[in-house]
């Protein structure tokens, strides 16, 4: 489906985009998603924390794409990019990241990271096309501190 580039709109996202926001996350290739950290009780935690830094991008009502972004006070980190196929290659990606970048500067943070499946492809090469820089000499450690499962839902 081809737009033209006024006929969607970013908004900021709100805990009541989770279920189409969650839909979209599961029917897209190479999103990495956790049970606890990606449960609606785990991104309305997120969502108070970062209230102006998460987006969704709507084509009339229908939601087609989302970008969560938070920030420690020093560094912002971009998870879960999404826009629905048949809506990519329209600017919309691109627009999330404009939109995160920009509510960013906003609160004084100077530099964004994120993290991308090693198995997406398409993901790695949209990140190259908007300029990201892959930094081979940083590892990437994580560690769960719950007693409680979070364990993957999908690794596609």
């Amino acid at each position: 489906m081809m737009l033209k580039p006024e006929s969607f709109h970013l908004r900021k996202m709100t805990i009541n985009d989770y279920k189409l926001v969650f839909e979209l996350w599961i029917n897209v290739e190479g999103m990495g998603l956790r049970s606890l950290d990606d449960s609606k009780e785990g991104i309305n935690a997120f969502l108070k924390r970062n209230p102006d830094t998460c987006f969704v991008a709507l084509d009339s009502k229908k939601i087609i794409g989302a970008i969560l972004c938070g920030h420690d006070g020093r560094r912002g980190y971009i998870y879960h990019t999404v826009v629905c196929s048949e809506y990519r290659k329209q600017g919309i990606g691109t627009a999330l990241v404009a939109a995160v970048t920009a509510a960013l500067k906003d609160e004084g943070i100077t530099r964004v990271c994120l993290n991308v499946m090693d198995s997406n492809e398409s993901g790695k090469l949209f990140w190259i096309n908007q300029g990201w820089e892959k930094k081979d000499f940083l590892g990437f450690y994580s560690k769960s501190i719950t007693d409680k499962e979070n364990l993957p839902l999908f690794r596609i």
